[in-house]
Parts: C-alpha cells; sequence; structure tokens
C-alpha cells in the first residue's frame, strides 16, 4: 500500500471566462439609478417585489423555470436547564434572548447530562447558543477551580472564518463574565507569540480540524493542561465533513478522544449540523460514539421566496456543434449588479475561487457604469485571502458598507451575516443541504428573504431546475463517509503510534480495520512492535503522511519564474491537468502560463502572461476489476459494486477560445499514467438487451458514453458528492466483464463511500438520469445532458437517444420494476419498432475500440 498517492478531486471548472454577450439580456444596473438600502424593516421591499423588479423587461421572466413560497413559522419558546448559573442565563438576556427555543433547551439538557448530541436543525435556527449555553455554565464551574482552568472546551470549525465569527460571537456573549471566559483562536494566522498563551490560559479554543491534525495532537505534552480538563468539543457544520475529507476528521477525532483518555478526560461532543437525513447516525459515525440528536427546529422563520433559474441559450455553439447556454457566472453577475442597484443587501455563492473573483469583477464594471460610488459596495470573498483581508470583508458585511459579495463556500459555513436579503446561487453546490445552508443566509433576522439557484449548464442543474419536487419535495441526503477505508486509517494510525505507542486496546477505537493494517505498517517499516505497543520508527512527522483535505501527497509549488514567488500550490493529484506544460492558471484575477512542470521536484514555474485562451487536459482512462463485492442481476444484466484499478494518463490539452470555447489546437504531452485502486459501481447489458433497446454496433459506444456521462452528473442528487468527486469509463467490450459496461468510480484511493450510495440507489439514480436526457431540448446532446466538461475523449461518440432507450431497457428489468411494454422514444417520439438511429442522434461510425478512450476522469481541469 502506498501512502504517496492520495488524489484529492478537483473544483468544479467553470468553462468560459467572459459574459457571453446575449442581445436580449440588459442588466437593470443600465435601467435604474441607484438606492440606499432602506433603514427600516418596514421600508424593505418583499422578496416577490425584489424578484419582479429582478425579471422585468426583455425576456427575463422566462428564465424561471419555478417559483417556490415557504410561509413564514411561528417560534415555540421553552426555559433554560435549571441547573444553568444564573450569570449566564441573564449574560444571554442582555445579549437580546429572553426564553430559548424549545430545541436549544433540549440539546442543553443533554449536554448537561453528559451525552453527546448533534443539532441538526434550519439555518439561524440558534444552533450556537445552544451549545454555548452548556459550554459557558461548564467554564464558569471550572474558573472556581483553584488554578483557574477546571474546565476547558475545544470548538471545531471547517474554516477559518468560521472560527473566527464563533470567537466573536463568544466575546459578545460572554462580555459580563469578565475574565472568566477566556476564548482563543488557534489556526494557522494565530502569531506565533500568541501561541503559548493560548495552550496555557484559554479555556475555550477555537481552532480546524486541519490544525488539530498537524499542530495540537502531535505536540500533545504541550497541550497537557488543556486536555486533562477538556470537557466538550464542538464540532460546528459537521454535516460537511464527508467524504474523504469526512473520513479523516473522523479519524481524527478518534486520536483525540484517545489522547484525553491518557489524560484522563472523557470529553462530550456537541455537534451542529444544517438539516440532514439521520442525523445521529453521521455524527456517531464521525465521533465514533453514540450520539443523542435534536431535530424539531422550533425556531421563527421568515417568509422565503426561492426561484429557480435558468440561462438562456446563446447563438454559440460548443463541442460537436451543441447548443450552449450562457454561464452561470455571467447570470450570477447580473443579478448582484441589480440588486445592489436596489440597495439589496445579497450575497452570490460561487462554486470555485476564479467563479468568485469573475463574478465580483464583472458586477464592480457594470456598477460603474451606473454610478461611480458603487463598485466599491461589492467585493469577492474566498479562501486564499490574507486573513487580515477576510476579516476586513467581514467587518463591512456585518457594517452594512458591502451591499454584494460574491463568495465562495468559504462564507456559508455559519458566518452571522445580519441583514441581507437575498442569496444568488451559481450552479447547484452539490447536496440539498448545502443549497438550504446557503439560502439561509439571507433573512436571518426572522424577514422575508429571496433565494435564487441559477443553473449551470450541466445535467444535474438542467434536471433541478425543471424538477422542482427533487428539490423542494425530497429530504436532505444523508453524510457519506467511511473511516475504515485504508487509504485515510493507515496514515492516522501512525501518526497515533507517533502521539503514544498504540496498544492492543487501543484499535477498537479505530473500527474494526485497524487490526489487519497493522502487519502492513509493521512491514512498510512505518511501525515497529515492542512490548510497551506499535511505535513510529522514522524521523519525519507522521502528520505529514496525510493532508486530510487533499490526497495526502507533496502539493506541487506554482513558482513564478521571474521572481520566485509562490503564488499558491495544487494537490500532486490534480497537477497533471491543471499546471502541466503549457497550461493556462488564474490566480488572483492574474493569468500565467504554466512553463514547466517539474514533478521530481513538484513545482509548477509559470510566467505572467494574456492568452486569449483556456486549457483543457484530456486523457485516457482504463478500468480493471479486483473484486466483485456484490452482485445482483437486472434481467440479463448484472449490476455490481467491489474494487477496481484505475489506470489514466493525461495525453494532451486543448486551447480554447475564452469567450466561444472554440477549439484553438491541441498539444500532445509527456506524463506518467497514474495508478488508482478505490471502489466503483458498474453495469452491464447483454446482446439481447441491447437488440430489445435497437442497439447496433455502430451506436453501442455513443450510448454507453453518454448513459455514463449523465449517471457521472446525476449522482450528487443521490450522494454527498461532486462531480469531480467521482470518474467514469464505459466500454463496449470490458475483457472482465465480456460485456458492454459502464463503470463510475470513486476519485480517492480506496473509495469514499459514493460508488457504494450509487450502487444501493441505482434504480432512482438512473431513472432520474434518464429522465434527464430524454427532457433536455437539445437534438443530439449537449452540456445540459450528456456532454460532459472534463471528458477524456473529446465528448465523442456519444448518441443521445441510444442511451434514453439503453437505460430505459436496462431499467425495465431492474430489481423490484414491473414489466411493462417498451414505450416509445422520448427523445424521437417514435414508436416502439420505428428504426430512430438514422445518424441524426448521434455517432455512426464504428464502436469504441477499447476502455482507455471514453473515460471521464474525476481529476479534472480549471482552465
Amino acid at each position: 500500500m502506498a501512502f504517496n498517492h492520495l488524489p484529492a478531486a478537483m473544483h468544479d471548472a467553470l468553462g468560459p471566462l467572459s459574459v457571453m454577450p446575449v442581445t436580449h439580456s440588459v442588466p437593470m444596473a443600465k435601467k435604474q439609478r441607484p438606492s440606499r438600502p432602506p433603514a427600516t424593516g418596514e421600508d424593505r421591499p418583499s422578496p416577490g417585489e425584489v424578484l419582479d423588479r429582478l425579471t422585468a423587461g426583455g425576456s427575463r421572466a422566462a428564465r424561471i423555470t419555478h417559483t417556490e413560497h415557504l410561509p413564514p413559522r411561528a417560534g415555540r419558546h421553552a426555559v433554560w436547564p435549571h441547573r444553568i448559573r444564573a450569570e449566564v442565563i441573564s449574560a444571554v438576556q442582555e445579549a437580546g434572548v429572553e426564553h430559548p427555543w424549545t430545541h436549544q433547551a433540549e440539546a442543553a439538557e443533554h449536554a448537561l447530562d453528559g451525552t453527546s448530541v448533534v443539532i441538526a436543525t434550519g439555518t439561524a435556527s440558534g444552533k450556537s447558543l445552544a451549545y454555548l449555553v452548556p459550554v459557558l455554565h461548564t467554564l464558569l464551574e471550572g474558573a472556581e477551580a483553584a488554578n483557574g482552568r477546571g474546565t476547558t472546551a475545544l470548538y471545531l470549525a471547517p474554516t477559518k472564518a468560521l472560527a473566527a465569527d464563533q470567537r466573536r460571537a463568544v466575546r459578545e456573549l460572554a462580555a459580563p463574565l469578565g475574565n472568566r471566559v477566556r476564548p482563543a483562536v488557534y489556526d494557522g494566522d494565530t502569531p506565533v507569540e500568541e501561541r503559548e498563551w493560548v495552550r496555557q490560559y484559554a479555556n475555550y479554543v477555537l481552532t480546524n480540524p486541519d490544525m488539530l491534525h498537524r499542530g495540537i495532537l502531535p505536540a500533545h505534552p504541550r497541550w497537557s493542561s488543556f486536555l486533562r480538563s477538556l470537557r466538550y468539543v464542538v464540532v460546528d457544520e459537521c454535516h460537511t465533513y464527508r467524504g474523504v475529507f469526512g473520513s479523516h476528521v473522523a479519524q481524527v477525532l478518534r486520536r483525540l478522544r484517545r489522547l484525553c483518555a491518557r489524560y484522563g478526560a472523557d470529553p462530550v461532543f456537541l455537534l451542529a449540523s444544517a438539516t440532514a437525513a439521520d442525523p445521529a447516525a453521521a455524527a456517531g459515525r464521525l465521533t465514533g460514539l453514540p450520539v443523542r440528536e435534536v431535530a424539531d427546529d422550533a425556531s421563527p422563520r421568515g417568509e422565503l421566496v426561492f426561484a429557480l433559474w435558468e440561462p438562456p441559450l446563446t447563438e454559440l455553439h460548443g463541442e460537436k456543434g451543441a447548443p450552449v447556454r450562457r454561464t452561470a457566472t455571467a447570470e450570477t453577475a447580473d443579478l448582484l449588479t441589480d440588486l445592489t442597484v436596489q440597495g439589496v443587501r445579497s450575497v452570490a455563492f460561487v462554486r470555485s475561487r476564479r467563479g468568485a473573483e469573475l463574478v465580483s469583477v464583472i458586477a464592480k464594471e457594470r456598477l460603474a457604469e451606473v454610478d461611480s460610488s458603487l463598485p466599491r459596495r461589492v467585493a469577492a470573498y474566498r479562501g486564499g485571502y490574507l486573513a487580515e483581508e477576510r476579516r476586513a470583508l467581514e467587518r463591512a458585511l456585518h457594517s452594512g458598507e458591502l451591499l454584494g459579495l460574491s463568495a465562495t463556500t468559504a462564507l456559508e459555513l455559519g458566518i452571522d451575516v445580519a441583514g441581507l436579503d437575498a442569496v444568488v446561487i451559481a450552479g447547484y453546490p452539490g447536496t440539498r443541504a448545502s443549497l438550504w445552508q446557503q439560502a439561509g443566509r439571507a433573512g436571518r433576522s426572522g424577514r422575508g428573504a429571496l433565494a435564487v439557484l441559477v443553473a449551470r449548464d450541466d445535467p444535474l442543474d438542467t434536471y433541478l431546475v425543471h424538477h422542482p419536487e427533487a428539490l423542494f419535495r425530497r429530504p436532505v441526503e444523508s453524510t457519506v463517509l467511511d473511516p475504515d477505508n485504508p487509504y485515510v486509517l493507515a496514515p492516522h494510525l501512525c501518526a497515533a503510534a507517533a502521539e503514544a505507542p498504540l496498544t492492543d486496546a487501543d484499535l477498537g477505537l479505530f473500527g474494526p480495520a485497524a487490526a489487519g493494517l497493522m502487519p502492513q505498517l509493521e512491514h512498510a517499516r512505518l511501525l515497529r512492535r515492542r512490548a510497551s505497543g506499535w511505535h513510529w520508527t522514522r524521523r519525519e512527522r507522521a502528520a505529514d503522511l496525510t493532508d486530510i483535505r487533499g490526497g495526502g501527497a507533496r502539493p506541487v509549488q506554482i513558482v513564478e519564474a521571474g521572481t520566485g514567488r509562490l503564488l499558491g500550490t495544487v494537490d500532486e493529484a490534480a497537477a497533471h491537468a491543471s499546471v502541466h506544460d503549457g497550461a493556462v492558471h488564474l490566480h488572483q484575477g492574474r493569468t500565467y502560463l504554466v512553463k514547466r512542470l517539474d514533478l521530481e521536484d513538484s513545482v509548477a514555474l509559470v510566467e505572467e502572461a494574456s492568452p486569449p485562451y483556456s486549457t483543457t487536459a484530456r486523457d485516457t482512462t482504463a478500468v480493471s476489476v479486483l473484486e466483485t463485492d456484490i452482485e445482483v442481476p437486472w434481467g440479463d444484466g448484472r449490476l455490481c459494486y467491489g474494487s477496481v484499478e484505475v489506470t489514466s494518463q493525461v495525453v494532451s490539452f486543448l486551447r480554447r477560445r475564452v469567450v466561444t470555447g472554440e477549439v484553438l489546437g491541441e498539444t500532445k504531452l509527456d506524463l506518467p499514467p497514474r495508478t488508482l485502486r478505490t471502489r466503483a459501481v458498474w453495469w452491464t447489458v447483454t446482446e439481447d438487451q441491447l437488440d430489445a433497446a435497437r442497439i447496433g454496433p455502430e451506436q453501442l459506444g455513443g450510448a454507453l458514453h453518454a448513459a455514463e456521462h449523465a449517471s457521472i452528473g446525476m449522482l450528487p442528487l443521490f450522494a454527498t458528492c461532486d462531480r469531480w468527486d467521482i470518474g467514469g469509463v464505459s466500454v463496449p467490450l470490458h475483457p472482465d466483464t465480456l460485456l458492454p459496461t459502464v463503470f463510475v468510480y470513486d476519485g480517492h484511493p480506496g473509495g469514499a463511500g459514493f460508488a457504494e450510495r450509487a450502487f444501493h440507489t441505482a434504480a432512482e439514480w438512473l431513472t432520474a438520469t434518464r429522465e434527464a436526457i430524454a427532457a433536455c431540448e437539445c437534438e443530439a446532446g449537449c452540456p445540459s445532458c450528456i456532454q460532459s466538461p472534463k471528458c477524456g475523449n473529446g465528448n465523442d461518440p456519444l448518441h443521445k437517444r441510444g442511451a434514453v432507450r439503453l437505460l430505459g431497457e436496462l431499467l425495465r428489468a431492474s430489481p423490484g420494476a414491473p414489466r411493462a411494454p417498451r414505450a416509445a422514444d422520448p427523445a424521437s417520439g417514435a414508436p416502439p419498432d420505428a428504426d430512430s438511429c438514422d445518424g441524426s442522434g448521434g455517432p455512426t461510425g464504428p464502436a469504441e475500440p477499447a476502455a482507455d478512450t471514453t473515460g471521464e476522469d474525476p481529476r479534472g481541469t480549471d482552465g
């Protein structure tokens, strides 16, 4: 088992970097004069009025495919547990909270009883207060100890911004309690001179899982007094810990529990989550402990108007002549501009750092045409900024100095931005939990709010804006994580052994797979067994074996060739596709060309440039089946789940004109192949099924390929993953199955749980996939249905109608499906016996010859 190749998935690519011209769309900013935000709540326009203004003129109203009205809801009060100290209740009342909501009081009661609890209620429902009240009560009790530090608490946030925001909230709430509550942030931004004070004197330490993994646990002797007194561990926004990242965090928490036990502490875990399916089970997998859930949201809610917005088609054409929609980036920039002109305080959530910068730049340019004072009231907010820059932006948003903010998910997670009136979401964020988390940023003071989801040009977004029931009538997803993944577990066992020798009694804490890994770690000479247990044998730090947010291998540094200045880093797994020789790299609004990628030294040398094109990597992919864990019949075919080995190689890159996407040329690359052992779901079809679906050899490759692309695009609706977390391959004749086969695999060593979720929801998942393809208004396939932005084979061949018929035949034979007669092809309207494969719906050339020509690799390019 190699621990130096643990790839992480890429962020979603944005596509064109400029606003596409749409002659019938004129931003409202050019038609209105700006207005200051109304001073009072009574003067604020209602969410419906704001939406009406956004859709006034042109054909904008036609872009709204659905509007959902969520009525206001009254709150239900309770009383705090009688055990809470009077001065804590008084401090809460001074903060303006006379009585708690019933879920807050219930959660506090469990915490005081010493029971770990997860609070899974809506945004702005007061989750923070629910855990802060018992924490403050206990810290005051501890402050009366002889050393003044009889009790401590640890707070974990997924982002630095959230930890900083929580410290501000704790300081304000605890101000009447004097210096008995001493909160302090301990992260990468904490000055060195302050760190010793935090270790010795702070009794409420706010940090993140990364710092706990690399900074606190390996140095636990210096934290001994803090850990010995640890009573509570708060895990905020715990629904974000999913997939491989969540699996890493689960093992970090087990290491924390082990060290606390050695110091005589047994902390209670208090977890806060957005609304989620079965939050107690998810919290239990994360902590390794039994956890009670509090999920009945008793807080009041203002009216929410939620609009689904589909950008219009343009006159441009993309790959294979497919129609192209206006980008979600351009639409979002228009909406943020218009909201700012209205004086509506808004946040636009964008999926990538580059997208956040672009939306801000475009909005500023358009606002300058209206009023020279407006551009300064819009800004971008994303990870990668300096700490002082982030804090300044947060203060400006709190004060109302900023009217509009274009932000990544760094602002999604719990930062208390009071007074927002509208949220624009550029592209489905991947899960319903995240969607509601982002929408809930507006209307946090109980007022009405507007949320707009702007669809990207991909299968999932297109499906959702035309199937609103999938968003508004279905529960949020279960959180998927797998702490027993050996590629996750092994480096944490090494880190634990470096912190204190591992004993047989410790192994049960780390899960059932731990004991079986120990001989392998000994054989690899990472651990050595002695009488006291297993010991770490290397000079280097064991915690550096893995990056809990990335793959664990050394990241590639991006260095400006002329100056030697470090611009940033990229995961080693993503480097082949994103910073290869000749790649276009964007950093803080500036464009660079990669002159040379040095894999041996993990450095990409770049020079600033202004090329009129972006770059897209192309790769080949092959999959071999290692072991089939589960296999169920689907008619004559099979649905399987098991272990696979994926071999991929970046072989070339395309240069595309920025605005139009036109391909300007292809350049070959000489990069080594990469191998990934992971988990996959796959399905096969037989010759009889192909005959029933009227798919001949000339359409087979395109039908399989199209079904693969669309199924990858739809899986995030059923598993808490992103399209870039998974990959796929389709093969007309696979050597291991000896049948036409489609694979969808986790893009992480050892798997992340996504393929397993796909296996268990296969009928629903593939039904939605078929519906998404069939309902698309294009003729032969486009990015909204079967084209993929990260296809290693240039989206060729694809056969839209063949994919619809193939999936229909497969689903007709799925377990439990009724044996209904074959229906007409919804993509063509042809009767069952008609031949619709006349060449107009897809390729008519030979079927695909091999697996390595049709892969969709999870490590795509952002160029």
